[in-house]
């Protein structure tokens, strides 16, 4: 046996008892993190965006920017004119092809929240279009905390709930002799069904997944061309190799 087969055998149960270790480990994970429901965002769907940014425009960017994002871009992204965007999506006073930012003052937010408003440009990338949708979902009442809102899936966040006059209000159940939530009971119904209001929320998180990476409504358009372009030059190759290969027995 070479040096290199006997250091090969030392290594395989090292290996093994890693990824036995690892394996054992997964179920534990999830348990710890917690599922969370799928969002099924769809950025190819014009119509939710359109009403997911009508709802971050009319809720969110008075404290949340989108600084990677102009609205000259959203305008043509979505299908929407500027005269569109600048009369009903606008509030800031910003030109057409500025970025949106929010005006609350930086100092301000921090002194009333504890810390300023993130920036939303990359916020599904970062954590995830479930994540988000799951968040904008589980805001419940909660007279301890200074806002007078908690949240299951971000406890002890520092944001006020912007959309609670759609969804209602919220409150916690907990599990018997303990302080963890056990589920959320709606104790008061707001402008919209739980059903309109989960649509709502999957609108919003779906405008945010288009901001986060916008390039990708191109990618998919031209990933049609490329798929249609390699079958094309496949279907010449195999012609090709026919013509070659024909005299050959």
């Amino acid at each position: 046996m070479t040096k290199w087969q006997l250091s090969m055998k030392r290594l395989i149960p090292s290996f093994a008892l890693a990824l036995g270790l690892m394996v054992s480990c997964l179920p534990a994970m999830a348990e710890e993190g917690g599922a969370l429901p799928t969002a099924g965002t769809n950025v190819q769907d014009q119509a939710s965006l359109q009403r997911g940014a009508k709802l971050y425009f009319n809720y969110c960017v008075g404290c949340h920017s989108l600084k990677y994002e102009r609205y000259s871009r959203m305008a043509e992204d979505l299908g929407l004119s500027e005269q569109e965007v600048m009369q009903n999506l606008n509030f800031t006073g910003g030109k057409f092809g500025d970025t949106i930012i929010s005006h609350m003052p930086g100092d301000a937010a921090a002194k009333w929240f504890g810390k300023a408003p993130p920036d939303l440009s990359l916020e599904v990338r970062a954590r995830t279009a479930d994540w988000v949708y799951a968040y904008l979902n589980s805001f419940y009442l909660d007279p301890e905390r200074p806002v007078g809102w908690n949240n299951t899936v971000f406890p002890n966040a520092s944001m006020p709930f912007p959309l609670w006059e759609l969804q209602g209000m919220q409150t916690a159940v907990m599990k018997p002799g303990t302080t963890e939530v056990e589920k959320l009971e709606l104790s008061k119904p707001g402008k919209l069904t739980p059903a309109q209001y989960q649509r709502a929320s999957l609108d919003l998180t779906n405008f945010l997944e288009y901001v986060s990476e916008p390039a990708a409504l191109q990618r998919h358009h031209y990933g049609i061309w490329v798929l249609l372009f390699l079958a094309l030059y496949t279907l010449l190759a195999f012609l090709l190799k026919k013509e070659y290969w024909k005299d050959v027995h």
